[in-house]
């Protein structure tokens, strides 16, 4: 590729970041790496109204948590700043006006009754939504059609007014998409787009391709909602005299249920909708980045598990796909158990300890945390169910599991379970081999199958009919602990 490679993610703060909102981001990090270009941050704050104090920051650290940093952004500025585009009013209002004094932009001042009596009367089986446009602009209170001193004088007394895009009243607008190829516009479908509102600041439109040109960006790559803005985006490119960035329009992610994944929709299916959900429940990152790249693209070989050097190696464009990507929750916790299981046990003890703080346990040293890692690794699918599935490890069962009590102590299992104990109490070396020994020496001794004593056993420490295995379980608990669980258990059932 001959240009420098500049792309931007340029999210609104108008909540928290999304899933959908990440995979953009990813696609453009992805592309950016694979041409050794730059990524950029661009926070698109200008809608006041739906500004929420938190998100910015959201934003920044679910990037950071994904492993895509930004190469500029509001915390590390190049030379094309500000990165906010409230702190940019300035810019845009010169190029406004620059397109007023060409003819391709109006002054409108119009109130919000004005516009809804035009709907209303205009209204039509043919036309059930009357645009501000070419068609109806001609009966509303512009500087088209009011004189040059009508409108001089309402800005001088502070009338309150936008400025509209002034599309030409035919033609077509055309383009080439890297992902969906030609795409042709009728202008007559456009309406006149407000691009500077009332309280001076800009909306996406205006915004969005002065900073896109400015900050040299090369490629636009965004989710197919925005493929309908392209065409007015594509005219004020042409008006100010500028070469568009090349544009890619990347497909919609659909509910598994039918349709767009939408946020009451991922609710009721259980898929968290925004980033922070993710890093909470404790996915791990490189799992979600590695199913988000295939949410739509992949690699054109039978490859599923790929790391972010290797996604960025092999991306482009050209091989995403034009139709929607089903977002699979059970194929994204497959990704999970992957790369949980692939981590040392080590390394996954500070994700134990922040589970257990939040449980309000503590008092475990590290060597103890790392083998209940080791145990419960292989069973868990992600790290916030370390504590639910071995809350055994750190304190005394509290319920028993009914199903598995009823199948378990029965029989003669009170006089089993009692002459384990008395072995378990003789044993010099608490050892999984010996315990194991003991247990089994007993069942053979008695003739009884091995689950005879093991599945009691195994309800009195644990709660629960299964878990990790028993007799690493029991060697960590240490002796004490299990001589008074299973005399717990014997008080409990012999009743």
């Amino acid at each position: 590729m001959s240009k420098n490679v500049r792309v931007r993610f340029a999210p609104s703060p108008t909540g928290m970041l999304h899933i959908g909102g990440l995979r953009t981001a990813l696609y453009n990090y992805l592309f950016a790496k694979h041409h050794n270009g730059e990524f950029l941050l661009r926070i698109e704050d200008t809608d006041q109204n739906r500004y929420v104090e938190e998100a910015e920051s959201d934003i920044k650290t679910a990037l950071i948590w994904a492993g895509m940093p930004p190469d500029e952004g509001p915390d590390n500025p190049g030379s094309v700043g500000p990165y906010r585009q409230s702190e940019r009013s300035e810019t845009y209002l010169k190029y406004a006006r620059q397109l007023i004094d060409q003819g391709n932009a109006y002054y409108a001042f119009d109130s919000a009754e004005d516009i809804e009596a035009m709907r209303e009367e205009l209204k039509s089986d043919e036309n059930p939504n009357p645009k501000y446009d070419s068609t109806t602009r001609t009966s509303m209170k512009n500087s088209l059609t009011l004189s040059k001193d009508e409108v001089e004088n309402r800005i001088k007394n502070g009338d309150p007014y936008v400025i509209r895009l002034n599309v030409p009243e035919s033609g077509t607008v055309e383009f080439n998409d890297i992902i969906r190829e030609h795409v042709s516009f009728d202008v007559k479908g456009l309406d006149d787009q407000v691009l500077m509102k009332s309280d001076g600041l800009p909306t996406y439109h205006l915004a969005n391709v002065v900073d896109d040109h400015l900050m040299g960006i090369s490629h636009v790559i965004r989710g197919e909602e925005w493929l309908s803005s392209a065409p007015k985006h594509i005219l004020l490119y042409k008006f100010l005299g500028w070469e568009a960035p090349e544009m890619a329009h990347l497909p919609l992610i659909m509910s598994p249920a039918g349709g767009k994944l939408s946020k009451r929709n991922a609710e009721e299916l259980g898929i968290p909708v925004n980033v922070r959900d993710y890093i909470r429940l404790g996915y791990e990152p490189d799992a979600l980045v590695n199913f988000l790249a295939f949410l739509g693209w992949n690699p054109g070989d039978e490859r599923e598990i790929m790391t972010m050097q290797e996604l960025t190696k092999e991306f482009s464009l050209e091989k995403v796909s034009k139709s929607g990507a089903v977002f699979n929750i059970d194929k994204l916790t497959w990704y999970n158990e992957h790369y949980l299981r692939a981590m040392t046990d080590e390394s996954l003890v500070p994700a134990l300890e922040k589970e257990l703080t939040k449980a309000g346990i503590s008092g475990f040293n590290d060597a103890y945390l790392e083998t209940v890692v080791h145990l419960l690794k292989e069973r868990v699918s992600l790290t916030s169910e370390f504590v639910n599935q071995g809350r055994f490890f750190f304190e005394a069962p509290s319920e028993f599991d009914e199903k598995a009590v009823k199948k378990a102590w029965k029989g003669d299992a009170i006089d089993l379970v009692t002459e384990f104990k008395d072995e378990v109490e003789k044993l010099t070396d608490h050892s999984a081999a010996n315990l194991n020994d003991k247990l089994s020496g007993i069942t053979e001794a008695r003739g009884v199958g091995f689950g005879k004593l093991m599945l009691p056993v195994r309800v009195a420490i644990t709660g629960t009919g299964s878990g990790p295995d028993l007799f690493e379980t029991m060697e960590l608990l240490g002796k004490e602990t299990v001589v008074k669980r299973l005399d717990t258990a014997l008080n409990k059932f012999s009743e």
